[in-house]
């Protein structure tokens, strides 16, 4: 590997990774370094959602809500194995905000984002619809709109996969100790966080992309100390059993004014959040409190005839959102936009920093960051990540059944379920990834629930997977179904084969 780059990168999150991805594509030398897992901090935690924020137009964020908008078939177009269209029933809430509010949101919502493949709006009598089915009986009205759904994690893998196929150089586990100026170039101090190995490398440009650490790696790596730019917002989120048999998600109003998802989540759960509130502590050690899961729960039992309990939680997770301070009042009024700053003199070479941002506008974000970029390097360079599919995703954004019966036509033995599973994790690499396997045996050890040998093989080798978690809960989400024994055999089966590389055939 070298050992100079034009551009590195600080933080393997989805601006990161969606930053070097662009960076590469346009000829630049790039290295990214994360100091553990690819998305292993905010950027897996998510609602796991590709939307305008509906809710943002109450705040007046009409640049954020149009640019998120116009992102939304933009990014399904290019990974439609990992994004796909989702309907969001908005149950009107008497006492709340009034249905004629609720239709010229949507209205606003349908047409100010170059909307062309995604369905309009409807209204909906929730006595008659299906969708109302699940719902208290005081749920009369309602509107049914359009946004997506995204696997967060894939997402943020399939960028630092493309941007390695065009020559950056991606780093996980690799800590920064330190940055410093030397002429016109930084010299940047690395430490494998594994082996203890420390290395040195220089760079014309760095981008901090670290997400909620991004005040601390100014202050502990680059040695600055200035008042605090981002405002940390805990966001938790409860897994129970799937509480409803259609494919729709709710939007639920509350009293506080915030609202809730309830979400159809891997088959056969329901996910249920966000939470929305001021965090002081490290990032990486955000977990959900008894506060927020009753509030999740309380908030669900407003609306579903069948009441939650605690017992019904299989899972919870909680993310830190690095949102811009922007001096709200409240923490589900901050902005979520992203500003990006620069920070260069004569004397120094440039430093751009990240603050705030959401998973939908990412990619928008990188093309910032590159304005920026080519604006010190003196050179232009065309945009190109809005058509350029993500890997596997070189198929119809329509395509995802046509896709399956390909995958069941070469490999009839594989189960329905885990043939749709490989194809929403995969798309059109399902079929590398399968080769010229003949049965379920051809696959090699079995983990558990549609788990084999060869697809952890091609994780390690192509996804810089490195231990049980990163397969189980970021590469997919079999976390959920894995037993602690099946962990506990996927990862010696890993540690096994670490140390002859990645690569190691599926035996």
């Amino acid at each position: 590997m070298p050992d100079r780059y034009d551009i590195f990168i600080v933080g393997g999150g989805i601006n990161g990774c969606g930053i070097a991805r662009d960076a590469a594509g346009r000829g630049y030398s790039v290295c990214l370094c994360e100091m553990n897992d690819l998305a292993s901090g905010t950027s897996s935690l998510s609602t796991k959602l590709v939307h305008g924020g509906l809710r943002y137009l109450e705040y007046f964020e009409f640049h954020l809500v149009r640019e998120a908008l116009i992102e939304r078939e933009k990014l399904w177009s290019i990974a439609p194995h990992v994004i796909w269209p989702l309907r969001f029933v908005l149950p009107h809430h008497r006492g709340l905000r009034p249905a004629w509010l609720l239709r010229l949101g949507l209205f606003i919502y349908d047409h100010m984002g170059g909307r062309k493949l995604l369905p309009a709006t409807r209204t909906l009598d929730l006595t008659r619809d299906l969708v109302g089915q699940p719902l208290k009986p005081g749920c009369r009205r309602g509107f049914e709109y359009s946004d997506c759904w995204v696997d967060d994690a894939r997402l943020v893998v399939l960028n630092a996969r493309d941007a390695s196929a065009r020559g950056a150089d991606i780093r996980t586990r690799t800590r920064v100790v330190s940055v410093r100026a030397e002429g016109q170039a930084w010299r940047i101090d690395l430490e494998d966080t594994g082996t203890g190995k420390r290395e040195q490398v220089r760079a014309r440009l760095v981008v901090n992309a670290a997400g909620p650490w991004v005040d601390a790696v100014l202050k502990d790596v680059f040695a600055r100390n200035r008042p605090a730019n981002v405002r940390l917002v805990q966001g938790s989120h409860i897994v129970v059993k799937r509480l409803y048999d259609h494919d729709r998600c709710y939007i639920f109003q509350n009293a506080d004014k915030r609202i809730i998802f309830a979400i159809p989540y891997e088959a056969d759960y329901t996910l249920i959040g966000t939470t929305d509130r001021d965090y002081a502590a490290d990032p990486g050690a955000a977990a959900i409190s008894d506060e927020e899961i009753d509030y999740l729960i309380a908030s669900a039992n407003e609306y579903f005839r069948a009441p939650l309990a605690r017992d019904d939680i299989v899972w919870s997770y909680s993310g830190v959102r690095p949102l811009f301070d922007d001096g709200a009042t409240a923490a589900q009024q901050a902005t979520r936009d992203y500003v990006v700053k620069t920070e260069a003199d004569a004397a120094a070479p440039p430093l751009i920093n990240i603050f705030g941002g959401k998973i939908t506008t990412y990619r928008r974000l990188a093309e910032t960051v590159m304005r920026r970029v080519e604006d010190h390097f003196g050179r232009r360079t065309p945009a190109w990540t809005a058509s350029a599919p993500l890997p596997g995703g070189d198929f119809a954004a329509t395509g995802a059944a046509e896709l399956r019966a390909r995958l069941r036509a070469g490999h009839p033995y594989l189960p329905d379920d885990l043939a749709a599973r490989l194809v929403r994790h995969y798309g059109t690499e399902s079929l590398e990834l399968l080769g010229d396997a003949a049965s379920l045996q051809d696959l090699g050890r079995h983990f558990g629930h549609g788990l084999y040998a060869r697809e952890v093989a091609w994780l390690m080798a192509r996804e810089w997977a490195a231990d049980a978690e990163d397969v189980a809960w970021r590469r997919t989400k079999l976390g959920l179904k894995l037993s602690a024994e099946e962990m506990t055999e996927l990862a010696a089966w890993m540690q096994a084969r670490r140390p002859q590389g990645a690569a190691a055939a599926a035996k």
